[in-house]
């Protein structure tokens, strides 16, 4: 199910592109300056087949896409990407050993950014 709405999402958004690349371009950044009028924000006047494909096309791909994230977020079920391939997690390591000094004697094992004592001069 999840890769026929992804094969129908994908050819929407081919359609999209396509109608819009097909539409006459009216000028002027962001709608500034389109069609003459008798105010600078006037209406549009009557839409285009083209421009109802557009509004179709963008519908359906705003509700694929929708879809396709719940169908996404139902599947996961907080498990992780390496559950599903079969790799185990990473076996953390183990506290830092004692590190022995000069004379044969166990050092305690360093903390936070503090070195490890040097060894005492007798």
């Amino acid at each position: 199910m999840e890769n026929v709405i992804l094969i129908v999402h994908l050819i929407l958004a081919l359609c999209l592109i396509g109608v819009v690349l097909l539409q006459r371009s009216e000028g002027g950044g962001l709608g500034m300056g389109g069609g003459g009028g008798a105010g600078a924000m006037t209406g549009r006047g009557q839409i285009s087949a083209l421009g109802k494909l557009t509004w179709a096309f963008a519908i359906a791909f705003i509700a694929t896409s929708i879809t396709l994230t719940i169908i996404a977020a139902k599947n996961s079920s907080g498990g992780s990407v390496l559950d599903r391939i079969g790799v185990e997690a990473p076996v953390q390591a183990p506290d830092a050993p004692s590190t022995p000094s000069l004379d044969g004697n166990l050092l305690p094992p360093a903390t936070g950014d503090a070195p490890a004592a040097p060894p005492r001069a007798e």
